[in-house]
C-alpha cells in the first residue's frame, strides 16, 4: 500500500509576519515574535507554518518586492532569528514553508539595477524589455494594481514589464540563467532546513511570446494580461525542470498560487505523475462576488455558485490523483465570517460552520492567522487608516474615474481591502492588543477588545477550541483524506451538504449558510445507516432521521456505517 504523503494529512497555518506578534516594540511583527507564539500554534494542532515573505524588501508591496532573496528583512529580524525559529518549530513538530516570489523582483534588486544600467549588461536579459510600438507601450496590458503593466526607461528607449507595481519588474524565465538563479536560491533555503515553498503567482512565469493585446477590462483603461501571461506555453516545462533540479531531492511540500487557472488546467500542475507541484491555490471561489468593479464590488456570493465551484475542483483534480488546497482567506482576502458567514449575531457559529465545511473537503486546509478566532473585517472610517497600495489606488479609481461617492468607495474597501487580513493579531484586550508595546504599523481592528485570543482561549466553546477539535478530527479520520467527494442537493440556496465516501463508511457533512433554521430531507439510503456525530457547532439529533434540522449557521459531521 502506498504511503500517504505527510502534506495530505497536514493543516497549514499562514503567518503574516508583520501582523502576527512584535517582540521588540517597534510596531512591526517579527520572527522572534513568531517564535514566542509557537506553543499557541502547536496547541492549536496545525502541522505547517507558511510565512509570507521574510526577505529583504523595500516593502512597496508588503514584502512581495524582494531586493535580496538570501537576506532577512531587517524589520523582521536576522538570519540567526530565522534559524532559531526554524529549530524551535521543528522541536515542536511544526514544519515551515516559505513564500517563493520569483515571477518578479524589486526594482532595487541588484539584477534590475544592472539590467537598467545598459542594454549591454549581462543582467539586461534577466527582465522583459520591449521597444515602443508607435510611440506607446508594446501592448495594452494593465497592471494588477492599476495603470499600465509597462514602464518606460528613457535612457534605454525601452519599456519593462511589471504585472504588478512598477517597482516589481517581471523576470524573464526564458533566460536559463534566471532559472538557475531561482533554483540556486531555493536550494539555499532547503539547505537551511525549510520544508517547502508556497510559490507566488507561479502560473504567470511563462508569457506568450506574441505579447498580443488583452481584452479590455470593463471600467479600466488597460486590457487584461491573463490570456498572454497566465498558464503560458512553457510554464509546465519550467516547473518540471524545477522539480528535477531542486524539489525531487527533498521530502517537502509545494503549493503554487495559480491565478486565472481552471480546474482542468490545474490537473497539469497537480497530477502526481507529472512531477510539478503538490497542489495549487485557485481563485474561482474568490471571484464569485466580483461585479462591475471587479473585486471592489459590493455583491454577495450565491451559495449555489460556491458549491458548484468547490465541487468542480474536488472532482476534477480527483480524476488525475491531484490534490486541492482548501482556503477561505489569506493575506489578500477579506475575513471569512464577513464574506461567507455572519459577522454579527452568529459570528462564532458561522466561523465554526465555515471551518467544518472547508476542512472536511479533500485537500490540505489553510488557516489564515486569526481565522481560528473568528476575526472579521475592519471598518476603518478614513482612507488614511489603510496602508495597502491596492486599496489607495482603488479609492482614487472609484471616486475619480467612476464618480462613485466616497461613502460607496469606502464600503467597497471595507468589504474587500487586503488590509482586512493584515490588521495586527489581537492577543488580548489591551490598547495594542498584546501585539506590540509600541504603536502598531497598521491600526488594530477596533473590536479587538471583544474579539481576541485571550478571551477566545478562555471560552471552552470558542472558535479556537473548535478548530482544535476540527484539526484533531482531520488527523484521525482517514475518510477526510481518502473519501470520495459527492455533492448533494446542488441547487439548495442555503445548505451545503456533501458526502466523503469510503468502502464501508461515509461522512455526511452539512452546513447552513443562512440566518434561518433549515430542514434537509435525508435520502433513505443514508437513514438506514448507523450514525455517529463526529463534530457539530449546535445541538443535533444523534440519530439521522428523515429530516435533518440545521439552526442558523449550524453544521454537523455524521459518520455513517453500513449495517
Amino acid at each position: 500500500m502506498n504511503k500517504v504523503p505527510w502534506w495530505k494529512k497536514s493543516v497549514v497555518y499562514q503567518v503574516y509576519p508583520k501582523s502576527f506578534n512584535d517582540s521588540n516594540g517597534d510596531g512591526i511583527g517579527d520572527l522572534n515574535g513568531i517564535t514566542a507564539k509557537l506553543d499557541y500554534l502547536a496547541d492549536l494542532g496545525v502541522d505547517v507554518l507558511w510565512l509570507n515573505p521574510i526577505y529583504q524588501s523595500p516593502q512597496i508591496d508588503n514584502g512581495y518586492d524582494i531586493s535580496n532573496y538570501r537576506a532577512i528583512e531587517p524589520q523582521l529580524g536576522t538570519m540567526g532569528d530565522f534559524e532559531r525559529l526554524l529549530k524551535a518549530a521543528h522541536t515542536r513538530h511544526l514544519k515551515i514553508i516559505l513564500d517563493l516570489v520569483v515571477n518578479h523582483t524589486s526594482d532595487l534588486h541588484p539584477w534590475f539595477q544592472a539590467a537598467k544600467s545598459s542594454k549591454n549588461d549581462s543582467h539586461h536579459d534577466f527582465y522583459i524589455w520591449k521597444k515602443p510600438v508607435d510611440g506607446h507601450e508594446p501592448n495594452n496590458w494593465g497592471s494588477s494594481f492599476g495603470g499600465s503593466a509597462w514602464t518606460y526607461e528613457k535612457d534605454l528607449g525601452e519599456y519593462y514589464l511589471h504585472l504588478f507595481a512598477k517597482q516589481q519588474p517581471d523576470l524573464n524565465w526564458e533566460n536559463p540563467r534566471v532559472r538557475q538563479e531561482v533554483y540556486d536560491l531555493m536550494q539555499f533555503w532547503l539547505d537551511k532546513g525549510v520544508d517547502g515553498f508556497r510559490m507566488d503567482v507561479i502560473s504567470l512565469i511563462s508569457k506568450d511570446p506574441a505579447y498580443l493585446d488583452g481584452p479590455l477590462i470593463q471600467g479600466k483603461a488597460y486590457g487584461s494580461y491573463y490570456a498572454g501571461a497566465a498558464n503560458g506555453p512553457k510554464v509546465h516545462k519550467y516547473l518540471q525542470e524545477m522539480h528535477k533540479r531542486v524539489l525531487s531531492s527533498k521530502d517537502i511540500m509545494t503549493v503554487g498560487e495559480t491565478p486565472h487557472t481552471t480546474a482542468k488546467q490545474a490537473q497539469l500542475y497537480t497530477a502526481a505523475d507529472r512531477h510539478e507541484l503538490d497542489m495549487v491555490f485557485h481563485f474561482d471561489h474568490m471571484h464569485l462576488d466580483y461585479g462591475q468593479y471587479g473585486k471592489f464590488s459590493t455583491n454577495r456570493f450565491k451559495l449555489t455558485d460556491l458549491k458548484a465551484v468547490l465541487a468542480r475542483w474536488q472532482t476534477t483534480l480527483a480524476q488525475v490523483n491531484g490534490w486541492n488546497s482548501l482556503y477561505w482567506s489569506n493575506h489578500d482576502q477579506p475575513r471569512p465570517v464577513t464574506r461567507f458567514g455572519d459577522e454579527g449575531q452568529y459570528r462564532v457559529r458561522s466561523a465554526k460552520m465555515l471551518g467544518t465545511v472547508l476542512h472536511m473537503l479533500q485537500g490540505t486546509p489553510y488557516i489564515f492567522e486569526g481565522e481560528e478566532l473568528g476575526l472579521k473585517n475592519v471598518h476603518f472610517k478614513q482612507l488614511s487608516d489603510y496602508n495597502d497600495l491596492e486599496t489607495k489606488n482603488i479609492f482614487k479609481e472609484l471616486t475619480q474615474l467612476h464618480h462613485e461617492s466616497e461613502q460607496e468607495a469606502m464600503q467597497a474597501i471595507y468589504l474587500h481591502s487586503r488590509d482586512n487580513a493584515r490588521t495586527p493579531m489581537p492577543w488580548d484586550a489591551s490598547e495594542q492588543g498584546g501585539f506590540t508595546t509600541g504603536k502598531a504599523w497598521l491600526k488594530l481592528n477596533p473590536d479587538h477588545q471583544e474579539i481576541n485570543a485571550a478571551k477566545d482561549l478562555a471560552d471552552s466553546d470558542g472558535v479556537y477550541h473548535y478548530y482544535q477539535r476540527l484539526i484533531k478530527l482531520r488527523h484521525g479520520e482517514p475518510l477526510v483524506t481518502s473519501g470520495v467527494f459527492e455533492l448533494l442537493d446542488p441547487e439548495d440556496p442555503n445548505l451545503f451538504v456533501y458526502l466523503r465516501k469510503g468502502e464501508k463508511e461515509t461522512l455526511l457533512v452539512a452546513g447552513n449558510f443562512s440566518a434561518k433554521t433549515q430542514k434537509w430531507q435525508t435520502p433513505e439510503s443514508l437513514q438506514q445507516q448507523a450514525a455517529t456525530i463526529l463534530i457539530c457547532n449546535a445541538n443535533f439529533s444523534k440519530q439521522l432521521g428523515s429530516t435533518l434540522t440545521l439552526p442558523p449557521f449550524g453544521t454537523v459531521v455524521y459518520k455513517l456505517k453500513q449495517s
